[in-house]
């Protein structure tokens, strides 16, 4: 495995994150924002922020699956949304896709827009693969 993900026990719980990964690979992917688009470009679910989030996870897994990285080897994961204060959705939303893997470190980052007025999220991540 290409991280170790640390929690420390004086640091509040992290529910869909963790606090610290530590990279112990060689080679770093760098995947581009994702967003909820589909193959002819029309916004997958507009005005429905859980359903934006499993199609930009699932653009960001069919990015990860051409680079050869599984989640366990994200070690950082940044979602830029309009909706910054819907951290339950959100977390349910990552967890659909991510499934039981422990999650990486994670910033969410409020945006007064993306590139289409539609979007309501972007998840951008970083690997490490050893």
């Amino acid at each position: 495995m290409a991280r170790r993900l640390i929690n420390p026990p004086e640091m509040h719980p992290a529910p869909s994150y963790s606090h610290i990964a530590i990279a112990e690979g060689h080679t770093v992917v760098y995947f581009a924002g994702q967003v909820a688009l589909d193959a002819e470009l029309a916004v997958i679910g507009p005005d429905d922020l859980h359903q934006q989030i499993v199609a930009s996870m699932r653009n960001l897994e069919k990015a990860m699956k051409a680079a050869g990285v599984s989640w366990d080897d994200i070690v950082r994961r940044t979602i830029y949304t309009t909706r910054p204060h819907e951290l339950a959705t959100i977390g349910t939303a990552v967890r659909e896709v991510t499934g039981d893997t422990a999650n990486p470190p994670q910033t969410i980052v409020g945006v007064t827009g993306l590139a289409l007025p539609e979007l309501l999220v972007e998840v951008e991540c970083t690997a490490v693969l050893g």
